[in-house]
């Protein structure tokens, strides 16, 4: 599987260093592109997302769509690095200051809230 070999290669990249990237990679046309344009994309691929989760569903499982459902989530990610980087949002400190290794609602882990 893709996965396997790509993990035998690569180190753990943080997330400051993915924000960092897709700043190297596309910033200036981003910044172009503005708010709303970009966030357009992201509700673009949330969209792609829904078809690849359509497809693995009825597709009994399938593994292929399971590598489209993760490069469906990657460029989720992507672009929303994209626009934290539009707004000069830190990712990786909004997300561990949102997310302190405890529920944010109930504070603790693992997360005792009643399910609804």
């Amino acid at each position: 599987m893709i996965f396997k070999k790509l993990i035998s290669l690569k180190y753990i990249m943080q997330i400051r260093e993915f924000q960092q990237l897709m700043k190297r990679l596309y910033f200036e046309r981003d910044k172009n592109r503005g708010i709303s344009k970009t966030f357009l994309w992201i509700v673009e691929e949330v969209g792609e997302l829904a078809e690849a989760l359509r497809k693995y569903q009825e597709s009994d499982k399938n593994k292929n769509e399971i590598h489209n459902i993760a490069m469906e989530i990657a460029d989720i990610v992507a672009w929303i690095a994209s626009l934290a980087n539009i707004l000069e949002i830190d990712l990786e400190d909004a997300l561990y200051s949102k997310y302190p290794s405890v529920c944010p609602k109930c504070g603790k882990n693992p997360c005792s809230c009643a399910f609804k």
